[in-house]
């Protein structure tokens, strides 16, 4: 699945307000542009995201079935 093909997946499923599939989203795109940046640029974005990814914090506790 491409970045396009899960970004009309999350509209479809109603994801927008899911911050595990936007992560998913963003993660997916880097994937497909990491050829085209420098190792500097990859790492800068993907700390980036790692530290999106911490602030969201324990945000699945209570909906644990719903997302695992």
């Amino acid at each position: 699945m491409d970045s396009n093909e899960l970004a009309r997946f999350i509209e479809q499923s109603n994801g927008i307000s899911k911050p595990w599939l936007l992560m998913q989203l963003r993660l997916k795109k880097l994937e497909e542009e990491r050829s085209t940046l420098t190792k500097e640029d990859y790492t800068a974005r993907l700390v980036d995201m790692h530290d999106d990814l911490m602030r969201m914090g324990r945000w699945w506790e209570g909906i644990e079935d719903q997302v695992f």
